[in-house]
């Protein structure tokens, strides 16, 4: 019997998404990635520095610094996907309530998913600009 790898972590440090309405998406994504622990931690309005002519609003996990960020007046690319990482299968449910009550549609409910491994469980939405949101939990029960 082989030990399970761990799937926790990235070499991401940032994503950078463009909006066509910034202030919808913060609208959005506010109370929804809060309901995971990932709060709004920085704004920055539109000419702040010479190579970043628009507004920008980043989120992350309390006081460390901000990872995922809405870019305003930007085009939503096509096929996009988000997975948001969480600890347990019950955040995944609330991630998904909360995204359906902040106005995203339903692609698939929280359920487990085996065709990408036997733990892995995750709720799917779309956001009000059509991106494929997930909340995703790798840990079994």
């Amino acid at each position: 019997m082989t030990t399970p790898k761990s799937r926790a972590g990235s070499r991401i440090d940032h994503l950078n998404l463009a909006v066509p309405d910034l202030a919808a998406a913060v609208a959005f994504y506010e109370p929804v990635l809060a309901s995971v622990g990932i709060s709004k931690m920085l704004e920055i309005p539109p000419n702040a520095t010479p190579n970043q002519p628009t507004a920008m609003t980043g989120f992350g996990l309390a006081d460390v610094k901000p990872y995922f960020w809405l870019i305003d007046g930007g085009t939503v690319g096509t096929n996009m996907h988000l997975a948001f990482t969480v600890d347990t299968r019950d955040d995944v449910v609330t991630f998904h309530e909360a995204a359906l009550a902040a106005g995203a549609s339903e692609l698939l409910p929280p359920a487990v998913h085996e065709e990408y491994h036997a733990d892995y469980f995750g709720g799917f939405v779309l956001d009000p600009h059509g991106i494929n949101l997930e909340a995703v939990c790798h840990e079994r029960p």
